[in-house]
């Protein structure tokens, strides 16, 4: 089958948080025989900071950030069997969801799959306008990468056919122990953008942290920190590039993962952070959100925190030896259960079982798990 997905950036994770969701579940649904071009517009400074070239598993398609040529790449969705329409392209989103399910064929599978759900559904929820509710009857599928029961309620609940989680994943091949480097040495680290729903949380859980240990070393990377008030010891590093974040994970006693607030209300949200620490054998210590126990398992395979305090706690009693412990139960069990290549397998079964449906006449999406 042929795939038209239509996303922020394949080749690019500058303000981009879904790169390495995309590269790697669009990497094993290639092996396993689908066609995928990936369409991305040129914009926000993405392709001067790319981390990969184009691989030779997707074709990509870089447009510029015009309604010519949104228009121009919404109508290719004609020729594809599945069109994806992922939340977040940055650039003419509702058009450009209104033009690929106008352009693709009554027997393509129609996809909304949405990276960021609990935003879209408060959206939903405070539009009834929005032109997502105008697609929703022409769609076959709303997938998301997070969420679990309370966002496949809601989505149901305004008429999607069916909601699917297909949550963020392992790519070993990509994401895997290195040598430490010396850039990255430190106690904690923490990687992520400054973002308005993620900002209060970073204070509370990192920067309080390292306020409380002023004699440990802390890491900070992602973009819009530089301005940011910090403790002494907090090194800020910027953008940190998808081919370096092996090395972050790899080298610090621990890392932190911070859910932004609307993921860690809603659960069931695992960050890409979480797998790319797990797969380098990271020390990972996280806020506390529900349905982490389904991908790893507290003070054994992760270390849980409720606030700057017990970040500081863990930190203070966490020795070399049992951080090498976490970190490699975690990476035991990311990789026996939560691989793209799951990932990938679930998203094949899901496609074959709809396009069965759909040939066949039947309700659109409904029991695809």
């Amino acid at each position: 089958m042929k795939i038209a997905f239509y996303g922020s950036s394949l080749l690019s994770s500058y303000w981009n948080g879904a790169a390495t969701y995309y590269r790697g579940l669009l990497r094993d649904l290639a092996a396993r025989g689908y066609a995928i071009t990936f369409y991305e517009p040129d914009a926000y400074d993405r392709q001067a900071h790319r981390d990969i070239d184009p691989p030779d598993w997707a074709a990509v398609r870089v447009y510029p950030a015009t309604p010519e040529a949104m228009r121009a790449v919404a109508a290719e969705a004609a020729s594809a069997d599945v069109v994806v329409k992922a939340s977040g392209v940055g650039v003419f989103d509702d058009e450009l969801l209104a033009g690929v399910v106008a352009a693709s064929r009554p027997e393509a599978i129609r996809i909304f799959w949405d990276v960021d759900a609990p935003a879209t559904l408060a959206e939903l929820a405070a539009a009834p306008d929005h032109p997502l509710h105008r697609a929703m009857p022409e769609l076959d599928l709303v997938l998301t990468y997070g969420g679990g029961p309370p966002v496949i309620a809601a989505y149901e609940g305004f008429s999607a056919a069916a909601c699917i989680p297909v949550y963020n994943a392992l790519d070993p091949t990509t994401h895997h122990p290195v040598p430490a480097e010396p850039r990255f040495a430190g106690d904690l680290a923490f990687l992520g953008n400054r973002l308005p729903d993620r900002e209060a949380r970073v204070e509370t859980f990192f920067l309080d942290a390292a306020a409380r240990l002023p004699q440990r070393a802390f890491l900070i990377g992602g973009s819009g920190w530089a301005d940011k008030a910090m403790p002494a010891n907090v090194r800020h590093l910027g953008h940190v590039y998808t081919r370096e974040h092996n090395a972050f994970n790899t080298t610090p006693l621990a890392v932190l993962n911070i859910a932004r607030d609307s993921m860690a209300a809603v659960g069931y949200s695992p960050a890409t952070r979480v797998f790319e620490a797990a797969g380098a054998d990271a020390c990972l210590i996280t806020d506390a959100w529900t349905g982490l126990d389904l991908f790893l398992a507290e003070g054994t395979e992760v270390l849980v925190a409720r606030d700057g305090r017990d970040v500081a706690e863990h930190l203070a009693a966490l020795t070399p030896e049992r951080a090498r412990a976490v970190g490699a139960a975690a990476r035991a069990r990311i990789t026996a259960e939560h691989s793209y290549a799951h990932r990938g397998a679930q998203v094949d079964a899901i496609l074959r079982r709809v396009a069965e449906e759909k040939r066949s006449g039947g309700k659109r999406g409904r029991g695809a798990a």
